[in-house]
């Protein structure tokens, strides 16, 4: 465990896959964690209490002291720490009340950190006046009219070159991924209310149906190849490594070189959209590749750098993609989860299992099956045809 008590040594600390703190052991079932910011200096501390008798963990968000400087930030978190912890360990109330719709939400990323809720949070509920409406005064219409604001609040499309900002009207699929974080953390301290009452909160949250529509571009091999070649040295490597795997682009841009391991040709995939590692094994021809991309690196540095160093991320990606997109002539519609989109296409025109897709790619043999099952039947029929005498 790093002694987050030594400034030097917490500022070399890096983020972890899922967003989890780095921890020391205060004492016995009591630990303080630290998570470094991804943006810019310092961090945010957390405390953690295991409860033997429950065999279960609490944890408590304390906040970044962004007001204390030097050695007085550890000092703090440490007493914060420790009060909270002789607090739940005695059986007394939390540490802070949970009373709003805001409190809910911050208790939520206390238990289960990330940067996908935190930001949806940030941007659509802590600003709102949902934010501030009482848990035990919550009804179905602060909600629905909190929905119809996030379905009429514009989603941004992209940042030109030129750092001018477009924007379009938000999709269904962009509201029903928006409000997962919301209904999640309404769910951990409210309980489903009879339907069709004011106090069914939870109705006004129901996902559109049919919102996620299937994929339906498609690249074949030789078209990937081009696009490939057509592809700036910078962003190459990364793109083929689009075109040989399954993962989704921020879960490939996220790797490091002590993911790789050269030894076993294994993979750990940590930081993904499930937020559970899973390991693949790559076959020889990927895992030589892989070898080549982590050769004179440091462990924690990325296995697909950009020019400065730093990883790969969305606004860094879709411009060397798009103009290789258009030097190799493809549809203009492509983007890097067309190739994954056509990577599992061909994973599933293999005659591989769904089950071994979905753990390949992670995600759910549902998901799987909603988006790509088609395909299945169809190769069910060509098999069942060639039965015919």
């Amino acid at each position: 465990m790093p002694d987050l008590s030594r400034i030097g040594e917490r500022e070399k600390l890096k983020p972890k896959a899922g967003d989890e703190p780095h921890w020391q052991r205060l004492r016995q079932g009591v630990y303080l964690g630290y998570r470094p910011s991804k943006k810019k200096a310092g961090g945010t501390w957390f405390a953690r209490f295991y409860d033997s008798e429950a065999n279960r963990n609490s944890r408590k968000r304390l906040g970044d002291y962004c007001t204390l400087t030097g050695h007085d930030v550890f000092k703090q978190a440490k007493a914060d720490a420790e009060s909270w912890a002789e607090t739940v360990e005695s059986g007394g109330e939390r540490a802070r009340n949970m009373v709003t719709v805001r409190d809910a939400c911050e208790a939520y990323l206390e238990q289960k950190p990330g940067s996908i809720a935190e930001g949806v949070f940030r941007r659509h509920v802590y600003s709102d006046p949902l934010a501030k409406v009482k848990l035990d005064k919550l009804r179905r219409h602060h909600l629905k009219t909190w929905r119809k604001r996030l379905e009429e609040a514009p989603a941004l499309l992209t940042r030109s070159k030129k750092c001018e900002k477009r924007w379009k009207e938000r999709a269904k699929s962009t509201v029903n991924r928006d409000m997962v974080p919301l209904r999640a953390a309404l769910g951990m301290v409210l309980k489903p209310v009879a339907p069709n009452t004011d106090a069914a909160w939870q109705e006004a949250l129901r996902p559109f149906k049919g919102a996620d529509k299937r994929r339906e571009l498609y690249l074949d091999r030789d078209e990937r190849r081009k696009l490939i070649d057509a592809t700036g040295e910078e962003a190459r490597a990364f793109v083929k490594a689009l075109c040989l795997l399954p993962l989704r682009p921020g879960a490939l841009a996220g790797l490091t070189v002590r993911d790789f391991d050269k030894r076993t040709r294994s993979l750990t995939i940590g930081k993904d959209k499930n937020g559970n590692p899973r390991q693949i094994s790559l076959p020889p021809v990927i895992a030589d590749f892989f070898a080549a991309q982590v050769k004179s690196k440091l462990p924690a540095a990325p296995i697909f750098a950009r020019s400065c160093g730093e990883a790969w991320h969305k606004d860094a990606w879709k411009y060397p993609i798009k103009e290789a997109v258009k030097g190799a002539g493809l549809p203009a519609a492509a983007s890097a989860y067309t190739l994954r989109h056509s990577v599992i296409t061909d994973l599933i025109r293999s005659r591989l299992p769904i089950l071994t897709v979905a753990q390949l790619s992670g995600t759910s043999v549902a998901m799987i099956e909603k988006h790509y099952g088609h395909l299945v039947r169809d190769d069910a029929e060509e098999a069942l045809a060639s039965l015919a005498l």
